[in-house]
Order: C-alpha cells, then sequence, then structure tokens
C-alpha cells in the first residue's frame, strides 16, 4: 500500500487552527459576545482550499481546478446541495407561524418537563423513518426553537436535543444513505447491520433520554402561557412526517411539505400570496453558505486524496493498530478522520470503505461488524462537527428565528453523539462478542 503523503493533511490542520482558534481569541481573548459566531467559516474553508492547491505538485493550474471540480461534482455532495435547498424552502414557506403552531400544540398536552424529552424521541422516530438526518433538522429545529421561547429550555439544549435524535436515525434507518453506502461496501445485508447498531445505539438513546430527563427536572421555573395554536397550520409538518414514515424519498417528501404549506398559509391569510415568493427566496439564501462549505469542502478533499494525504491516513491507521479489537477501532478512527475531512459522513464511509474491508478480514471481524462500525463512527463524528451540514442546517434555522447560537453552545448539549461513542467503545473493549466473526 502507498504509504502516501502526511503533508497533504495540512489544509485540514490549518482549518481546524484557524477556525478553533479565531473562536477563542475572539469569544474568550478579546471578551467578544458570539465570537465563533462571526468567524467567517467561508473564508477559512479559502484558504485551506488555497493551501491545498499550493501543495499540488505536478500539475498545471488547469489540471488542478479539474482535480477540485471533480470533488466537488461527487453525486453525494449535489444530492445534499439539493436537499439543503428544498429544506430552505420548506422553511422560507412555513415561517415563523407554522413552527409555532406546532410547539404550542405539543405543549398545550405536553407537561413542560417532557418537552425537550419528546424532541429528542420525535426527531428519533422521524429520522429513522425519514432516512435523512439534515431533512429531519430542517423540519424540527424551528419548531425546537418555539418550544425554547415558551419555556425556560435554552435554546442550544433544546436544538442539540433534536439534532441527537436526528442522529440516532441515520445510524439506524433502512433508507439512510449512511447504511446504504456501508452495507454496499461491505457486503452484508442491511438487517444485519441494523442488528449490530441497534445493540449499540439503543443503549445510548436511553442513557439520553435520563440525561435529558434530568436537566429538564432540574430547570428552573415552568413555561410561561403557551400561545394559541392553528391546527391546519400543523398539515404540512404532518405530511412531511408521515411522508418520512412511509419511505418516501426525501425530495418527494419536501415537495408535499412546500405545495400543501404554500397553499394552507395563503389559504388561512396567515401569509399574503405576494409574500410566498420573498419568503422561500429567504429560506433559500439561509442555506447558500451551507451549500458553499459542501462545494468547497469537496474540493479540498478532493486534492487532498490526489496529494496522498488519505493514504498516509490509512498507512498510519494499519501500523498502529493491532489486534482484533485495535483492528475495530482503527476502522471507527478511520471513517472519523475522513469525516474530519470531508464533512459528509456518507462520503467518508465511503472513501473508508476498502481500507476497512481488508483491515476486518487482516483481523477476523465481519463484514456486519464494520458496516456497523462504519456508520457508527461517522455518525458520532458527524453529529458534533461544527461545520457539518446537520449543525449549519440548525444554525441557519436559528438565525431565521432571529437568534444568535454558535457551534460552540450547541456542542455540550450534543448528547447522544457522545453516549453513542462511549456505548460503541464499550461494545469495542469491554463487552465480548458471542458470535463467531470469521465471516
Amino acid at each position: 500500500m502507498d504509504k502516501g503523503n502526511p503533508k497533504a493533511l495540512l489544509p485540514i490542520l490549518i482549518f481546524v487552527v484557524l477556525y478553533l482558534g479565531l473562536g477563542i481569541i475572539l469569544e474568550y481573548g478579546l471578551g467578544q459576545e458570539m465570537g465563533f459566531y462571526s468567524i467567517p467559516v467561508l473564508l477559512i474553508f479559502l484558504i485551506a482550499l488555497a493551501v491545498a492547491y499550493l501543495q499540488t505538485k505536478g500539475v498545471d493550474s488547469n489540471q488542478r481546478f479539474s482535480i477540485m471540480s471533480k470533488g466537488a461534482s461527487d453525486p453525494n455532495v449535489f444530492i445534499m446541495i439539493l436537499i439543503f435547498l428544498c429544506a430552505g424552502v420548506f422553511t422560507g414557506v412555513m415561517n415563523r407561524s407554522g413552527a409555532e403552531s406546532v410547539a404550542n400544540f405539543l405543549l398545550t398536552y405536553i407537561p413542560i418537563e417532557y418537552a425537550v424529552i419528546v424532541i429528542f424521541v420525535v426527531a428519533a422516530f422521524v429520522s429513522i423513518s425519514m432516512g435523512t438526518s439534515c431533512g429531519t433538522i430542517t423540519v424540527l429545529t424551528p419548531i425546537a426553537v418555539s418550544i425554547a421561547e415558551a419555556t425556560n429550555f435554552s435554546i442550544p439544549l433544546c436544538v442539540g436535543s433534536v439534532i441527537g435524535g436526528a442522529m440516532f436515525g441515520d445510524n439506524l434507518s433502512f433508507i439512510s444513505d449512511t447504511t446504504i453506502a456501508a452495507c454496499n461496501g461491505q457486503g452484508c445485508d442491511m438487517r444485519d447491520k441494523f442488528r449490530e447498531n441497534f445493540k449499540i445505539a439503543v443503549p445510548a438513546a436511553i442513557a439520553t433520554v435520563i440525561v435529558i430527563a434530568l436537566l429538564s427536572l432540574s430547570a428552573v421555573g415552568t413555561s410561561g402561557e403557551v400561545g394559541p395554536y392553528n391546527l391546519v397550520l400543523i398539515i404540512p409538518y404532518l405530511v412531511v412526517l408521515i411522508g418520512g414514515i412511509l419511505g418516501f424519498n426525501v425530495f418527494v417528501v419536501l415537495a408535499a411539505g412546500i405545495i400543501s404549506g404554500s397553499v394552507i398559509m395563503v389559504a388561512t391569510g396567515t401569509v399574503d400570496v405576494m409574500d410566498i415568493l420573498p419568503f422561500i427566496g429567504n429560506g433559500m439564501s439561509g442555506m447558500l453558505e451551507t451549500a458553499m462549505v459542501a462545494l468547497l469542502v469537496a474540493a479540498i478533499c478532493a486534492l487532498i486524496a490526489y496529494n496522498g494525504g488519505f493514504n498516509a491516513l490509512l498507512s498510519w491507521i494499519k501500523k498502529v493498530f493491532k489486534g482484533r479489537k485495535g483492528g475495530m477501532f482503527g476502522v471507527g478512527l478511520l471513517v472519523s478522520a475522513m469525516d474530519v475531512a470531508t464533512a459528509n459522513n456518507t462520503v467518508a464511509i465511503v472513501m473508508a470503505n476498502p481500507i476497512a474491508k481488508d483491515i476486518s478480514e487482516e483481523y477476523g471481524f465481519s463484514p456486519k461488524k464494520t458496516a456497523s462500525l462504519l456508520d457508527t463512527f461517522s455518525c458520532i463524528m458527524q453529529g458534533i462537527l461544527p461545520y457539518g451540514a446537520q449543525m449549519l442546517i440548525a444554525l441557519s434555522a436559528i438565525s431565521a428565528a432571529g437568534y444568535m447560537v454558535s457551534a460552540f453552545d450547541i456542542l455540550p448539549y450534543l448528547m447522544y453523539p457522545y453516549l453513542l461513542l462511549a456505548s460503541v467503545l464499550l461494545f469495542i473493549f469491554v463487552i465480548p462478542s458471542k458470535e463467531k466473526d470469521s465471516n
């Protein structure tokens, strides 16, 4: 195997140092409120891209741009951008009124101390049915913000619970692109991979509910007056949720939500017919930065791969991790590193699949366990990445509601990804396998 070029990983290091470094300096060094929020993340990615471009030797400028273009034109990236834009349209059509109606309806019938638990459980259920964490976060984040407004629970807690529930479903869903990528890459049946994932993910989800309950019960005060709700305005959300549960394609589901939402918002007089297009435009505009991040990350990733950065990473993992448990942890670390580099858990799994298969064959654990490890670790990392699509969509929805919240405000409340990490490490290093992993 080609040992690669470790220096090619420099753009990733530069991005992390600049993003975290500037945020720490602004927020804690200079005392600027919401310092992390004020960092122009696209500029940081452009700097990282410039470094990757300059590192690419032996080819002319046109060839370098060709490499970047091929990375940015990956089908997974294109599909993700389309989801972002459709999600933006749905958010724009429903604006604040629809989310507030759903939130007020829930708070009318659910005791306040269970509100955040319900957010997590609903997000988990919707995501496992719809097969997309991004779609789930798009639909539920505005509702979570409205619930936070009507209660004393913080926005980061409510939104962190949505992201956690969305990643739970993304990890287990049969129609999730991560599941499909992992199972196809390892040549295993989805049902077998689901069983492997289930025993790791469910304990983490139960522990998350317990932690959320403790946080909820320890909160000071109760909700204020719950505002009015209009059941008709809830219909577009139900259309999206039921469509996801029935397993329809995410684009079909979002299209149905957009059409029903547009008709209902105008018919009820909630939105003037002349305001629909501006609302749609604003919703899509809110997703443009997220879409640009996806393109820039894909281009950076393509140059890093061309320069041998990922080969260097793979070579190091095979050299360092020995034994069956070490091999399983190495697979997890491999896909996690790929996810940090690409900010896309599906792309990370696709890239990690070949070497993960070699590791599993060398250390003697089954394809279904390998697929489970790839999906689980990639969901853990994707769920906590400050520049991941899931976090960016959530932040965009929060911003659209008129609040300034940074990724680092939400990170402490991402209980599920952290507990999922603890659960998978427990199953790797502590709980012995009851099966023979030779097939």
